[in-house]
């Protein structure tokens, strides 16, 4: 039988005592007021049986696990427009473990080195490679946690297979790999530690106070091997978009990975991939489940999905245009970002032969921060 657990119930129930940051204690509140009267709503009325119902809100905050679903959805049917008739590759270029530090003092400088780390590369190696010598397309989503809440910072790549030339030709990818993966992780490990260097230099990493810690750290990552991982090539191109949704919109963890809540733990299922991916069971304190879950809150305004190359929004219309021609494909019309949605009816659960419609709009309650500490 499925838990009827929720992170909504787990936040509610071990929030830290310790104060959180003003943009953490929003979120919290938005998690916990979603789908209750704090959100407003709708009162419902049978056409037939005239029996009455509420429906609340979402909070629709892209942490909260009950509202990424639709999130997800409407962001694929943007997507669709999008598509060319060509084979995908899947890259993670993820950032080692030893940045954990740096990434908990100053997540905004380590998000943003890390998409210009990745983007540099590829680019470089687009325009490099003997047979493509072109711009890519690239939709980059970061992703900042491992299955079992831990800090794993990595980026998941969708790229079309070919470029675009300064002369407006398509160049196709021939390699079902892309890249050499062993040469993308050197050049990406370069970039990034340049990157991180030149923010050290600004002053963009003062939190990190210990004295010569960055030449350190720089010099010993440099010295490691760093994981570039190159999945399989998709060929449907109405799948690519189901496939990288899964990853655009997905959070730390579901409501569907929890198990239970015992006393003071909580238990919920994770893929050990040092395991062949095996499923198991993972307990913890509440309040050191609160405290994972917490990690992964972007910072306010952070943009973790990013379209760059002749995918990126502020030439993509016009470069998609002239790819779609050298394919023989016909222009695809973007779909407005305006959720048109229909009058909302459903059929009525109690009586079974009429619709439920709105009546009234429920008015929210003024969402206050979650008191903590």
């Amino acid at each position: 039988m499925a838990s009827s657990l929720t992170v909504q119930t787990i936040l509610d129930q071990f929030l830290p005592d310790e104060p959180l940051d003003g943009h953490r204690r929003k979120v919290c509140a938005r998690l916990t007021g979603c789908r209750t009267a704090r959100m407003g709503g709708m009162e419902m009325q049978c056409d037939h049986c005239k029996a009455r119902s509420v429906c609340y809100y979402g909070c629709r905050d892209r942490h909260c696990p009950q509202c990424q679903g639709r999130a997800s959805q409407r962001w694929s049917d943007r997507q669709r427009a999008l598509l060319l008739p060509v084979p995908y590759f899947h890259l993670v270029f993820t950032l080692p473990h030893t940045l954990n530090g740096w990434v908990q003092l100053h997540p905004e400088v380590l998000y943003r080195c890390l998409f210009q780390a990745v983007w540099n590369t590829l680019n470089q190696f687009g325009r490099n490679t003997q047979h493509l010598q072109g711009e890519l397309g690239m939709t980059a989503v970061l992703h900042t946690w491992g299955q079992n809440l831990s800090r794993h910072v990595h980026v998941h790549c969708l790229i079309p297979g070919g470029v675009l030339t300064g002369r407006g030709e398509w160049h196709r990818a021939k390699s079902h790999y892309l890249f050499p993966v062993r040469a993308l992780s050197r050049r990406f490990r370069g970039r990034m530690v340049s990157l991180l260097r030149a923010s050290s230099n600004a002053g963009e990493l003062h939190r990190v106070t210990n004295s010569g810690e960055v030449d350190d750290v720089l010099n010993g990552l440099m010295r490691q091997e760093w994981v570039v991982y190159t999945r399989h090539c998709l060929n449907q191109a109405e799948s690519v978009v189901d496939y990288l949704a899964r990853y655009t919109h997905r959070i730390a963890i579901s409501n569907g990975r929890l198990l239970s809540m015992e006393g003071d733990r909580v238990s919920f299922r994770y893929k050990d991939y040092r395991d062949q991916g095996r499923l198991k069971t993972q307990w913890l304190e509440g309040r050191e489940f609160v405290r994972r879950f917490l990690m992964h809150i972007l910072p306010k305004g952070f943009m973790r999905i990013r379209h760059f190359g002749y995918l990126s929004n502020r030439t993509r219309r016009q470069k998609l245009a002239v790819i779609r021609q050298c394919l023989l494909q016909p222009p695809q019309p973007e779909t407005n970002r305006v959720n048109q949605e229909p009058h909302r009816c459903w059929p009525c659960p109690r009586c079974d032969e009429g619709l439920v419609h709105m009546v009234r709009q429920i008015p929210r309650f003024r969402i206050v921060a979650v008191p903590t500490g």
